[in-house]
């Protein structure tokens, strides 16, 4: 991957020199995939360069799932008809994996402040492909983060075999691309930094309880049943859990929907944030 010129390239303002014309000869798959690439490997680069969201990524599994989960593993698991550890494992994975994709969009505002923004959408290439890139700039942070659940997990006594953790691994880009599509309903109306974080909070930390992320919701009914089934990180929990018990005596008493339905929510409601993200993401950049 070139990514210096590929960066100059979508960092263009109409005058990228012999690399903007050589990349707008390319077909336009490879000028979207390069644009998405280079956009993402500045986001990684600047995460490296930031050890303290990689020791944040690190700790909050720790927050999340050694204190709130190791509670609930102690005074409440008994009884449950699956293994609670497990159970909670599996969900944090995909918790970490749709949340710190969240969090990491935040950046989109210092990208705005910086007039990096403005730059990477009058590049020659579409909307999707920049927002994409930022996506999977951002799933670096989540990805570090999973290794601090992992981490957790085998100190609590709970882990997965090698071939689970690669079949959540697989699904991985399906949870970080749901995750970046919803953060960018907020982005495209919030243009401050503070203001951000609260919002991201505010989508994310609600989902993590009432998705079933650590707590079983296959009871839930009226309000919060509704809210459950409107949220995308439901699916995304479930879906992980029913490639990992498939086949389980106990994969009725864990998994709630058939797998082709929480792939179906999954991927209508990253469809619809996304479109509708980029639009609005586009148009406050676009008049601001």
């Amino acid at each position: 991957m070139t990514t210096p010129a590929a960066t100059r390239t979508v960092g263009a303002e109409g005058q990228g020199g012999g690399d903007w014309r050589a990349t707008r000869r390319l077909p336009r798959a490879a000028r979207e995939a390069n644009a998405a690439l280079a956009v993402a490997a500045r986001d990684v680069t600047s995460t490296l360069k930031n050890p303290g969201s990689m020791i944040t990524a690190l700790l909050m599994p720790v927050l999340i799932m050694g204190m709130i989960g190791g509670t609930l593993m102690q005074n409440m698991a008994d009884g449950l008809g699956f293994d609670f550890g497990e159970f909670m494992l599996v969900g944090m994975v995909v918790n970490m994996l749709f949340m710190m994709t969240t969090m990491g969009m935040i950046s989109l505002v210092d990208d705005s402040d910086d007039n990096y923004s403005a730059e990477l959408l009058v590049a020659p290439v579409s909307r999707y492909a920049i927002v994409v890139g930022k996506i999977l700039g951002s799933s670096f942070l989540a990805l570090v983060s999973c290794g601090g659940v992992l981490a957790v997990g085998a100190v609590m006594g709970t882990t997965l075999a090698l071939w689970q953790l690669l079949a959540l691994l697989a699904l991985a880009p399906l949870m970080c691309l749901s995750g970046g599509a919803l953060a960018m309903i907020v982005m495209g109306v919030i243009k401050n930094n503070k203001t951000a974080n609260v919002a991201v909070m505010l989508i994310t930390m609600p989902q993590m309880f009432l998705a079933g992320v650590i707590i079983p919701i296959s009871q839930s009914s009226g309000l919060l049943g509704a809210l459950s089934r409107a949220m995308p990180m439901t699916y995304c929990v479930d879906l992980g859990r029913a490639v990992i018990y498939a086949g389980r005596p106990d994969y009725d008493a864990v998994v709630m929907f058939n797998p082709a339905v929480n792939l179906v929510g999954v991927a209508a409601l990253t469809a619809v944030c996304l479109v509708v993200g980029t639009w609005l993401y586009a148009r406050s950049e676009k008049h601001r």
